[in-house]
Parts: C-alpha cells; structure tokens; sequence
C-alpha cells in the first residue's frame, strides 16, 4: 500500500521545534515499560461476552506482542500492509495494534457493529491484507459475515478469527505457536519497525459524502495530542485507566490502548457497557481514569447512586461526543465524587480541547473546554475573516496532532497551505479562550458519541419504491445526546412506516445504530425557492416550535 499521507511532512520541522513531535513511536514506550516495570500490571481484559479475564504484565504483553508479529510475518504482513480488525476491546485487539508496530503494518480498527455495507467498502478501500474478527460477538457471526464478503476482496489474503476454534483460529495462526523463539524471529522484528511519520493507524470516520473517509495517523501524530492529554489531566504510572468505550473509535484506541503503554499505567478493558460491571471493576481494579460520552457518564452516576457503594479511587470521568448538562455533571460530581472534565476532538486530530482539572464545575456544562498545548482553534466566519469572542462562526484547528489525510482522497484533506483543518463545525469563543461547539456544518448526528452519516441513510431510503422525498435530521436525547428523525414524503398511494423503513434500512446491511429511530410522515417538507430542504424548520418541529 502506498499511503499519501501529504500532510505530515510539510509540518515536521516546526513540530520536532516546538517539541510536539517526540520522535518515538509505541516500540519505544513498550520497550520503557519493559525495561523499567517488567513485572507491573500492564493489561486487564474484562470480556463479558465469553465471561473471561485476561491479564498481563508488561513483560509478557511485550512478549505476546512478538509472538503475534510473528505469526502475522507468516501471513505474509510486513511494512506498510493493513492488518483489519473489527475487534471489541480486549486484548485481541491490543496485542495486534503492538504486533503491526514492530513489522511496521498498519492496523485499520474497525468498530463491531459495521456490518456488510460498511465493511465491504472499507476493506477494499483499505486493500486490507489479514483480517481479524471475533467468532461470535453478542451473538452476531463476524467470522460467517466476512466470509461471505470474501470473493469481493481480492486483496484479502487471510481472515483470522478470535475465540474460534479451526485452523484459522487466533490462537492457531497467532498467539499460539512460540513464534518469538524461531531463528529468524529476531532479524524480522527488527527489520520493518516504523519510524515515527510513517502511518500506523488507519481509522475509518462517517462522512457526509456518501462513503467513509480513511484518516491516516502516525505515532508523531498520535502520541504529541495524548502527552499533552496526559499532562493537563496529570496521568502518570500510577494511574489505572478504564476503558469501556470502544477502542475502534479514536477515543478508545488513543486513550485506552496508546496512553497507557505511554505512561506505563494499567489498562483496564471492558468490552461491552454494563455500568454496574464499570463500577465493580472501577473498585476492584483502583481506577483512577475514565473517559467516555455522556451516556457512559449518566449511567454510571446512576448506578453509584442507586447501589450506595461508592468509586473512591476514581479521580477523573472525561466525557466528550455531546455537550454534558449541567444537572448531569452535578449528580455525576455527588455520585462518583471524581472530578468532570469535557472534551471536544474528532477522529483527524484527537482531543482538541478540554477543560481543565481545576476549573469549576460550571464549565464542564457550559464550554468544551480549551486547546490543548501545540492545538491553536480559529473561527472564521464566510470569507475566513477571524470573528469576534461570543460569535458563532467555522472552526478551524491546527495541531500538532493533525492527521496525515485521508487515503486515497487528498482532495478532501480540508487543510490550508498554513496548515488550518476546517473541522466542519460551528463554534464559538469565550473572552477566556473556552470553546463551545455550536452545531455542524456537517450533515452528521451525534448518537452516543458515534456519527451517524445522514447522507448515506438518506440515499439508501431513496432507494425505496415508496419514499418520494426524504430528510434527516437530529433530535435531543437526554442519554444519547441526540437521536435521528427521517421525514419522508411517500410516493401516492403507497404506504410507508416506522417497520417498512426499518425492514429496508436492514435489508441495505445498514448498521443498526444508523437507522432513524423515529419516523414522521408528511405530504410535503419545507424547502427553499430552489427546492431545498430547510432542515432547520424540521428540527423546529421535532420541538414543537413549527408545523
């Protein structure tokens, strides 16, 4: 694979300057933990799924890391091919990212509920070479999925499955065999390791183009965004770091995979959200780190409460993907007795801004926080002209932390000559230089943390025979932060409802937290002279503001 990542070179020497490139990659960090912890927790796997337990200390995840590479060597992976994987968090999925590291692959996370239409594109785009999936995960078959998407990826050599039990087993073709002590185990780990601006992760992000975008980082990229995390929310070895959220989303695999190996700090994994689960591992694990989106944090404060057992180790609960509100962060802050910290980042560039351990409370509900050192943010408003504190206009950011590009797709990087990233959103400042994202420009909905990419489920029911017209639009969740709405316009004569569009959105192998979760039929939506859909006076009707 020839990866085009046009944006890193061009800003290397003023970052390896400021010293927000540090020039190691996670090779480098896994070798520290090894060298100065051996034998400390280093990986604590919590699979409710299958009801296991898996730990191991830096010595023997260093070790399985090798093993692994190895046997992805036998494959047939090496410097700059793309390993797949649609892994929930475990530690399956941390032993491979460590693995593709020391042959210099490329790990692409893909997240579990992607289904057919999703995977398909993005396995071809990626021109994924080996890919791993679980057997079985909340019952759904991925190994039976990709098998039947198989003969449509010609690049695909080898798909290995987790918890499986066959020849291609995980455990068969990786984690099995004592690879790390064949002859040539010490010449192939050290002949491919990356260097520090070669990509390492591609991750796939919902887009309003119709098709996925794929965002290529480097470990220059990624690791100068979590040191500055890691320093303004004060992490360090000591910490234990709880990861629920998923880690083939940005949040996870930067902060529940990469951090930890950085600090040298015990990861904790959970693979499916159960708050109860979260606050007994939270208690039995010490816990003193948490990130997730709002639901994660409502949940979670709930379950505290109502139980009456309390999470003293638990110091910081980050919550980013939708703005927290205020009686949110107050019940969190009695319940959980940790301190709320907010975020705003997006796939490209990490975590943007954050507020900060010592603010009051009040802005965790009120702001998105500050940029976090080497993050400079900029809004603009139409003729890129810098708009006044209190103003709504474009946000741009540029970081240390900004990707490499998308693949394949250099004409949609949304970068300036001088390095300015238009995120797509509407923001605003404070006087104090605090950020609150105020809507999108993006045609995306935010459910859970997770985009959903409207213009993709749009074309899909326009597929329908009876759908004459539809919009897409968000509507407020009290848990989720939003959820989606379809207005549809149905052809005369022909019936259209909640299952139909359902049974179809199904039927496309749609992704199910994709699909519209309320339907409103109407006999025209509203639209400008041109004949475009005013989407604002749909939302106006979701609150009850218009007819």
């Amino acid at each position: 694979m020839d990866f085009d990542a046009v944006l890193i070179a061009p800003r290397r020497a003023a970052s390896i300057a400021a010293r927000h490139w540090h020039d190691r990659t996670v090779n480098d960090y896994l070798a520290a933990c090894v060298r100065d912890r051996p034998d400390a927790p280093a990986l604590t796997a919590l699979s409710l799924d299958s009801g296991s337990m898996t730990r191991f200390t830096w010595r023997e995840l260093a070790r399985m890391a090798d093993r692994v590479a190895m046997g992805l060597s036998r494959l047939g992976i090496g410097a700059q091919d793309v390993v797949s994987c649609q892994l929930p968090n475990g530690w399956h999925l941390t032993v491979l990212y460590l693995a593709c590291s020391r042959l210099g692959a490329v790990l692409n996370p893909l997240m579990p509920i992607f289904r057919e239409r999703e995977l398909s594109f993005m396995l071809a785009h990626a021109q994924c070479k080996v890919a791993v999936v679980p057997q079985l995960f909340r019952g759904f078959g991925h190994a039976q999925m990709l098998q039947g998407l198989r003969e449509a990826l010609p690049a695909l050599r080898h798909i290995v499955v987790a918890g499986g039990d066959g020849a291609d087993s995980f455990e068969a073709l990786l984690s099995g065999p004592a690879w790390e002590y064949e002859p040539d185990a010490a010449n192939i780990l050290l002949r491919s390791c990356p260097g520090p601006d070669d990509v390492t992760q591609l991750i796939y992000t919902s887009g309003t183009t119709g098709e996925p975008k794929g965002v290529m980082h480097s470990a220059n990229t990624l690791f100068s965004n979590i040191v500055a995390y890691a320093e303004r929310l004060r992490l360090t070895s000591d910490d234990v770091v709880l990861m629920a959220s998923p880690m083939a989303h940005q949040t996870g695999f930067m902060y529940g995979l990469l951090m930890p190996v950085l600090l040298g700090a015990h990861a904790v994994l959970q693979d499916i959200w159960d708050p109860a689960r979260a606050a007994a591992l939270i208690r039995e694990e010490g816990v003193t780190f948490t990130m997730g989106s709002t639901p994660f944090l409502t949940d979670l404060a709930r379950v505290v409460a109502e139980s009456g057992t309390p999470v003293p180790s638990l110091r910081i609960f980050l919550c980013a993907g939708a703005p927290i509100p205020g009686a949110l962060v107050e019940r969190a802050r009695e319940a959980l007795g940790a301190k709320i910290v907010s975020a705003w980042g997006m796939t490209e560039n990490g975590a943007v801004t954050t507020t900060l351990p010592d603010d009051s409370d009040e802005r965790a509900s009120t702001t998105d926080g500050c940029p976090l050192p080497g993050v400079e943010i900029r809004i603009v408003d139409g003729t890129d002209a810098d708009v006044p504190p209190g103003e709504t206009g474009r946000l741009l950011v540029r970081a240390c932390s900004n990707f490499g590009g998308y693949l394949k797709r250099p004409q949609l990087n949304g970068t300036d000559a001088d390095g300015w990233f238009d995120t797509g959103d509407l923001a605003r400042l404070d006087a104090s230089g605090y950020l609150r994202i105020a809507g999108r420009s993006k045609d995306v909905i935010i459910r859970g943390g997770e985009n959903i990419p409207v213009l993709e489920v749009e074309t899909l029911l326009y597929r329908h025979p009876a759908v004459s017209q539809v919009a897409i639009v968000a509507y407020p969740d009290e848990r989720l932060g939003e959820r989606a709405c379809a207005f549809v316009v149905p052809r005369a004569g022909q019936p259209f409802d909640q299952a139909a569009m359902v049974d179809w959105l199904k039927a496309q192998k749609m992704a199910l937290q994709y699909i519209p979760e309320k339907l409103v039929v109407r006999d025209a939506l509203p639209a400008t002279p041109a004949g475009k859909i005013q989407k604002f006076r749909l939302r106006e009707m979701l609150r009850g503001d218009a007819s």
